[in-house]
């Protein structure tokens, strides 16, 4: 059978108490992009579209359980006994299996798809290896175990750092940990690991060993990118993975046509899309779900997320766009206004200092500054309906549930409480009160007050 037509399970390997995160989330968990790293993994992954999906944990199983649902079966590894023990944990997952297993690590979580199709075709070559290994060449070789190989990529011999001699530990390349093997081969492989090593550990390297003990051949393929294989295991290097993702984003996002003023100062989500000819300031912030159209201007110090807008729109500086939040074709949203599931029809604009939440705003419509949809009740959301071309004076409020009518005006000032009718004004204010010559009198008298006071 060809790699194509052969079934695919992936056992990745999230096992590890993660202590040198000091979190109480699960390390997999811990998000880049916004995204748990964990799921830019199997994201990778579906692309080959395994035919089963084991992860393999033990503290904080229950928080993966959570997480994945039903689209992964959770093996438990207690105790912890090394890799080669918890890749037996997939065993009963793996029952009546027949294809290839790809074992990948929950820490390890920019392995691209074309690397593990690297993998998986390797294992279906001519010489037909019982294993293929991931290794990688990097700066400093580290602690990392190292891969014994020939020129052409049949391994020797793989040893672990701890019990390599000093020569052995002079090879550059090493083991990522990453394998490909055939699930007719794997279990029996690991069924004959031992524990006698520096750390009484059964590691899943030593079946490499095995095989090749047996005449069986085994082979490495070298990624070209080291940092694809980069493990997560502190906050430090979650940074630098961040650090790393935003990078190649940015230069992605600029290579598809979007200015960036200062790139540095951009962060995006891991599923940001925007189009042609968008011009991003300095200091914005994409949360996910974020969909940004062609010829939109995003202000400086704007943050957004679940948003969407349309070809001519404007936010910022200094705007917050949350879940729901719409811009139609030519809408504006200026300095310091939030929106949050509501609508703003095209050409319509809001241009500073309002809030509106769980609105429906007509096109054309003006809100002046200061505005607020009074939403909530303490106990349920209520919606706000601003009709076309309306005109919101500033420093109104909009008690929801209200609508206010095309063409209206609603005066500067206003707690609108019933719903306007079309091309209706509404003046909510009370009566002003004047009183000629009160505050020269009041003054007057206060300075005598307090001249009396001195003496």
């Amino acid at each position: 059978m060809t790699p194509a037509d052969t079934p695919l399970a992936i056992v990745v390997l999230a096992a590890g108490k993660g202590t040198r995160m000091k979190s109480n989330l699960h390390k997999v968990l811990h998000p880049i992009a916004g995204r748990p790293m964990l799921e830019h993994l199997l994201e990778s992954a579906r692309e080959l579209a395994p035919e089963r999906q084991v992860v393999v944990a033990g503290h904080g199983r229950e928080q993966l359980e959570a997480a994945l649902g039903a689209r992964a079966v959770i093996a438990v590894q207690e105790p912890q006994l090394g890799t080669g023990h918890a890749v037996q944990q997939a065993e009963g997952a793996l029952a009546g299996f027949a294809g290839d297993v790809l074992i990948l690590y929950g820490d390890v979580p920019f392995v691209r798809a074309a690397t593990m199709r690297a993998m998986i075709d390797r294992l279906h070559a001519p010489d037909a290896p019982a294993v293929v290994v991931l290794g990688f060449t990097p700066e400093d070789p580290l602690q990392y175990g190292r891969v014994l190989a020939h020129d052409d990529g049949r391994i020797a011999m793989m040893v672990e750092y701890k019990d390599a001699s000093e020569e052995q530990r002079a090879c550059r390349l090493c083991n990522s940990g990453l394998m490909a093997v055939k699930s007719a081969d794997l279990f029996a492989l690991l069924a004959q690991l031992g524990n006698d090593n520096s750390q009484g550990e059964y590691y899943l390297v030593d079946i490499v060993n095995i095989a090749t003990l047996e005449g069986r051949p085994c082979a490495v393929i070298v990624t070209d990118d080291p940092d694809e294989v980069g493990g997560i295991n502190s906050r430090s290097e979650l940074a630098e993975a961040e650090a790393r993702w935003q990078r190649q984003r940015r230069i992605a996002a600029m290579a598809d046509g979007a200015t960036l003023i200062a790139p540095e100062t951009v962060f995006f989500a891991w599923d940001t899309r925007l189009g042609r000819d968008v011009t991003i300031e300095p200091n914005v912030v994409f949360g996910p779900g974020v969909q940004v159209a062609d010829n939109v201007t995003i202000h400086a110090f704007s943050h957004l997320e679940g948003a969407t807008l349309e070809s001519g729109t404007s936010i910022g500086p200094y705007a917050r766009l949350r879940p729901g939040a719409v811009l139609k074709q030519g809408s504006r949203i200026g300095n310091f206004v939030e929106m949050k599931n509501a609508v703003l029809g095209e050409g319509a604009k809001a241009n500073h200092l309002t809030y509106l939440g769980d609105a429906e705003i007509g096109a054309g419509a003006n809100i002046g500054a200061g505005t607020i949809t009074c939403n909530y009740d303490g106990y349920f959301k209520h919606r706000t309906v601003i009709g076309e071309r309306a005109f919101i004076g500033s420093n109104s409020a909009l008690v929801a549930p209200v609508k206010i009518g095309a063409d209206a005006i609603v005066a500067a000032g206003s707690a609108v409480t019933r719903d306007v009718a079309d091309g209706e004004l509404r003046l909510v204010r009370g009566e002003q009160l004047v009183k000629p010559g009160w505050a020269d009198r009041f003054h007057d008298a206060m300075k005598k007050k307090k001249a009396e006071q001195k003496k």
